[in-house]
């Protein structure tokens, strides 16, 4: 890991935000203001090598204005696995010019990403309102981290890119949003089939960070294939279980 996240931690402790003038404090709304401060803190540590996702790209296309279309844009990443988790859409893509840059999106793989010596960190940043209880957080696409997982394999990618989570406590204060305790962890040293899969809301894999073990010990290749193991096992069984539900009862009626 480039960013060092013992420090930020320490610094981010105890700071306090308004409270949005929306009034609204819950998720993306309060979210958003802690996420900007955690990547104006990292673009501290780490100036020339901290963007925001569509930064990212916007500098990458920048750079190479000659290199026009989807596919030839494409292969401006050094890395096809990493390429995967942060491109856009074809159309998007095809669409990009300086006068037509990207727009951060909401559901951006990565909140904040780190380039350096050729190697990606991707991190996403998480708040959790600490007063009321709440299930844990969408982090990605069950989905999106198998076929992740599968191009992994199939490029032999395993050493250039890590997935890191920030979790930011924080409770109401006087107008204020307090930053009580921050919690840091990585997708790639939890033991894949911990990962809840909540097939109910879009397949996504949900978990408080202060709450996600980092017991996994083996290589980046074999937490690819355990975790594709384990989303294979879960699909079987949720597939099995759709037959018995919403299949069986009725074909008697065809």
């Amino acid at each position: 890991m480039k960013v060092r996240y013992t420090e930020l931690a320490e610094k981010l402790r105890g700071i306090s935000i308004p409270k949005p003038l929306s009034g609204n404090i819950a998720g993306h709304a309060a979210g958003e203001p802690f996420d900007k401060h955690v990547y104006h803190m990292i673009k501290e540590q780490l100036p020339a090598n901290t963007f925001r996702q569509y930064e990212y790209l916007n500098d990458l296309f920048r750079k190479n204005p000659a290199t026009i279309g989807y596919e030839a844009r494409q292969a401006l990443f050094d890395s096809p696995t990493v390429m995967f988790l942060l491109s856009r859409g074809k159309n998007a893509t095809d669409k990009w010019s300086v006068e037509n840059p990207f727009d951060e999106k909401q559901n951006d793989t990565a909140d904040i990403l780190v380039v350096k010596d050729g190697f990606y960190e991707i991190i996403d940043v998480k708040t959790r309102n600490i007063s009321k209880s709440a299930q844990p957080p969408n982090i990605i696409s069950a989905f999106k981290l198998a076929q992740f997982c599968g191009k992994m394999i199939d490029n032999q990618e395993f050493d250039n890119f890590t997935i890191n989570y920030i979790e930011i406590d924080w409770e109401l204060e006087n107008e204020q949003l307090v930053c009580r305790d921050v919690h840091f962890a990585c997708l790639f040293k939890t033991l894949p089939d911990t990962l809840y899969i909540n097939w109910a809301a879009a397949m996504q894999i949900q978990f408080h960070v202060s709450d996600l073990e980092q017991n996994f010990e083996g290589s980046m290749e074999e937490w690819a294939r355990a975790y594709l193991k384990h989303f294979v096992n879960q699909a079987n069984k949720r597939a099995a279980d759709m037959i018995e539900r919403f299949v069986k009862p009725f074909e008697k009626y065809l």
